[in-house]
């Protein structure tokens, strides 16, 4: 895509802090970080979504989203990781080109899980009913 700001990274046109590359896959520091070694994993062909990366390419990146999360883990000194991918912009994606945050996380760095809700009684099954009849199709 012409206006993807990733893919203006992946050619060159716009620079980045690189933290890894291979033919598929490019990784490198966010400009807004949550915290320090913030990281962005994308896939080198443009996607818009999770749903849209093919399989295959999708394996190399989320073999490189866990290579590159051990490497920030230990480069930082953090605590743990967290990851995250937002899909469509109601999700919070805010670049429509597939990319996984990897996350540094430091105890008492402030953030908190998202919240969380409940089902009423039988609500639970009727939501699972549904999502499987589409994995069945």
């Amino acid at each position: 895509m012409e206006d993807c700001i990733f893919c203006k990274i992946i050619k060159g046109e716009i620079p980045c802090s690189k933290v890894y590359e291979d033919s598929n896959v490019l990784a490198f520091l966010d400009i807004g970080p949550v915290n320090h070694g913030h990281t962005l994993v994308i896939p080198k062909e443009h996607h818009k979504e999770l749903k849209d990366i093919p399989d295959e390419l999708l394996k190399n990146v989320i073999v490189a989203v866990k290579k590159i999360s051990s490497a920030v883990k230990s480069g930082v000194s953090c605590d743990g990781i967290s990851l995250n991918m937002s899909n469509g912009e109601e999700a919070g994606q805010v670049v429509p080109h597939a990319h996984v945050h990897i996350i540094p996380r430091v105890k008492g760095d402030g953030l908190k899980l998202w919240p969380q809700n409940t089902y009423e009684d039988g609500e639970m099954d009727k939501v699972c009913g549904k999502i499987v009849t589409f994995l069945n199709e």
